[in-house]
């Protein structure tokens, strides 16, 4: 058999080529960019010596024990809690939506259950099912609240009035009637010791696996006996029917001594502020605070992906989706690739959800590579 090539060092690639090598297969794993763990890279910061996360805050979280145990055998995973504070009208909130946040809201003390009494009062529950942004977090939360913390910030975040976004993305935002502020609820969470770049190093770290940075899949001379794909769908098609909607985003880089804003993670949430968020990146590692006396981080702004930007967040909207429905078609009469991973499959996932989903592909593609047979285009159509 000739060589399997996987197309992105990132978790989906990573992963994939590592479970094919393990089965003995022979992988190429190529990236054009000059780094290994895609947007999830993190590196030491040459002038502080602080773990930066190059691509912005990634923070692992997961309720599937199989994918834990695994990132935990290519690093030691450290404790961490995800605390997110937001800036409106220039006071400091505490996300996500917890009963101080309420409380602050509203200038009251009120008890758990009086703040659900509050929030059904204030909610709009004559909107039975809803399908916007704007509609969701009208029930879920009422005006106020809305245009408090979430209108102005997802204005900036998509670039699109968020009565034209689907209800699916808010429903990801707990609300909460305690004063719990971890932003997650997995049983499992925790920030890796020396970075996601040491995750994915050790999981291609094997006999059967060959490397290759700064390398373009569209440069390749080689024949393989199969294309693990996981950049973006319309890529591969270069472009022939237009261009998926995705945001990208540009960092502002801050230097500083001692603190800067005190946490790890401040969203900005009044439209009129330019950018989203600040993170100050020594924070996501609270067990190494100590060691440094200067510190940085990085103004977040989120636009519209150009030709040479990197994608980050798939928008998804109608016209996103009927060019979706191209795209997938067209794929389906390919032979000998597949598409795996947020940017082939046009999906925003978290990285547990990124990791089982390789698993899952594996488990599909290997007994078709060792029988000879067809293997399948999705395991996860995007549609």
């Amino acid at each position: 058999m000739k060589r399997i090539v996987i197309v992105g060092a990132g978790f989906s690639g990573s992963v994939v080529a590592r479970e094919l090598a393990a089965a003995g297969l022979k992988v190429l794993v190529i990236d054009e960019r000059d780094h290994l763990a895609g947007n999830c890279h993190s590196e030491r910061c040459a002038s502080t010596g602080i773990m930066v996360h190059k691509y912005g805050p990634h923070i692992f979280h997961t309720d599937n024990e199989r994918v834990w145990n695994y990132v935990n055998a290519f690093t030691r995973m450290m404790p961490y809690t995800n605390r997110v504070r937001a800036v409106s009208g220039g006071q400091v909130y505490s996300l996500p939506i917890n009963l101080h946040t309420i409380n602050q809201v509203f200038g009251t003390a009120m008890s758990p259950s009086e703040a659900r009494q509050k929030i059904d009062e204030v909610s709009r529950r004559d909107i039975a099912d809803p399908q916007t942004f704007e509609e969701q977090a009208l029930r879920f939360v009422g005006d106020k609240i809305y245009r408090m913390f979430f209108y102005g910030y997802t204005m900036k975040q998509w670039g699109v009035e968020p009565r034209e976004l689907p209800g699916s993305i808010l429903k990801r935002l707990p609300l909460r009637f305690d004063y719990n502020d971890n932003y997650f609820n997995n049983k499992f969470q925790g920030m890796p010791e020396n970075g996601y770049t040491e995750i994915v190093a050790g999981i291609l770290a094997h006999e059967n696996i060959e490397v290759r940075l700064g390398c373009r899949y569209e440069d390749l001379t080689e024949t393989f006996e199969h294309v693990v794909y996981t950049g973006p769908l319309d890529r591969y098609f270069n472009h022939s029917a237009g261009r998926l909607g995705y945001r990208t985003l540009d960092f502002e880089r801050i230097d500083a001594d001692g603190d800067f804003q005190g946490t790890a993670v401040m969203n900005y949430c009044d439209r009129e502020v330019p950018f989203t968020r600040i993170s100050e990146h020594k924070y996501f590692a609270p067990w190494e605070m100590h060691k440094f006396d200067k510190t940085v981080a990085f103004r977040e702004f989120s636009r519209l992906c150009g030709a040479g930007d990197i994608p980050y967040y798939p928008i998804r909207l109608i016209n996103d989706r009927v060019l979706l429905e191209r795209y997938v078609a067209m794929a389906e009469q390919e032979r000998g690739v597949t598409f795996v991973g947020r940017l082939a499959t046009y999906a925003y996932l978290d990285m547990d959800v990124t990791i089982a989903r390789a698993f899952e592909t594996v488990e599909a593609l290997l007994p078709q590579l060792q029988a000879g047979a067809k293997p399948p285009v999705f395991v996860h159509r995007p549609l």
